[in-house]
């Protein structure tokens, strides 16, 4: 089923409301239309035939009615961004919304039809490794999970386990703690960087050494099937592929999660890996169950520490 096509679409909802630069637009206020497409599932309520499974487009034109009312802004971009910010945070069950506030009585000065502004908003789906191994490294781990649960543009999905992994690189220091967590946002991908940055920084990690110790690193390791190339951001990431513990935590909370530039699933990559490194070290080689096999050192990490055992 076409997901684009699976919709509520509310169109002209009139609001009266005080938006724009001018002194008398926000003391006088004036008309607004809004029009608004919220994505969401239909075969649930389609089937049910339950209100509670679907979105009450009659509560979302008050909420929209009341927000548009309750806020000011100069300028109607913000109040379209805000307003489709407010809807997705409150309706869980709508993945996207388009919305277009028109201003027909916008003060020009000359004969017009319309003036209106589009935003389009959505959750997307990132995954995040995150990695220490100075101080508490499980205390730091946890304050970056919290941090994310905190964000009102993020919500927390799934969070690994956490392993002990020996350090990658040629900078001797002490073994790390490292895991993965899923994430929806309705970041883009560099404000999420910003974001994991100012958890990093709230963490107390600098950037003296490549590959150095650190109190916390986080990295975007995918997000939704995007590609960025950028000289401060990569995804996915590009060492990801090689990185058994990146791999091995992302491959617990999403084994089917898809690499788009090598079309292969985590779960897949991680197998590859394996048996490469296994190969390498003249061990022998049998995938997933490698713990069972005689002689073998393990693909995955020398200690695990269990959700449950945090």
């Amino acid at each position: 089923m076409n997901k684009e096509k699976n919709k509520i679409t509310i169109k002209n909802l009139e609001v009266f409301a005080k938006h724009g630069v001018l002194d008398f637009e926000k003391e006088e206020g004036q008309k607004f239309y809004v029009d608004a497409d919220l994505y969401v599932d239909m075969v649930t309520p389609g089937m049910s035939d339950d209100l509670d499974d679907t979105v009450n487009y009659a509560q979302v034109c008050r909420d929209i009615t009341d927000f548009m009312q309750n806020n000011r802004y100069d300028l109607i971009e913000a109040a379209a961004y805000n307003t489709a910010k407010m809807i997705l945070l409150n309706y869980p069950k709508v993945q996207k919304i388009d919305i277009t506030v028109h201003k027909p009585y916008a003060p020009i000065g000359l004969p017009f039809e319309d003036v209106s502004v589009s935003v389009s908003l959505m959750w997307h789906r990132v995954y995040l490794s995150i990695g220490s191994n100075m101080g508490d490294s499980e205390a730091y781990l946890n304050q970056a999970v919290e941090s994310l649960y905190d964000d009102d543009m993020c919500r927390v999905i799934s969070v690994s386990d956490y392993y002990v992994t020996k350090p990658y690189g040629p900078v001797e220091q002490d073994d790390f703690l490292n895991g993965c967590i899923g994430v929806d946002t309705l970041y883009s991908p560099h404000e999420m960087l910003k974001a994991v940055n100012a958890i990093e920084q709230e963490a107390g990690r600098t950037r003296e050494i490549h590959w150095g110790p650190r109190t916390l690193d986080v990295d975007i390791v995918l997000y939704d099937n995007e590609m960025v190339c950028q000289p401060d951001l990569t995804v996915p990431h590009k060492e990801m592929h090689k990185r058994e513990f990146v791999l091995v935590p992302l491959a617990q909370i999403a084994p089917y999660a898809v690499h788009p530039v090598f079309n292969k699933t985590v779960s897949l990559l991680l197998e590859e890996l394996t048996e490469k490194e296994l190969s390498k070290a003249g061990q022998h080689v049998s995938g997933s169950n490698c713990e069972k096999c005689a002689g073998c050192s393990g693909c995955a990490a020398a200690k695990l520490i269990r959700n449950e055992d945090r």
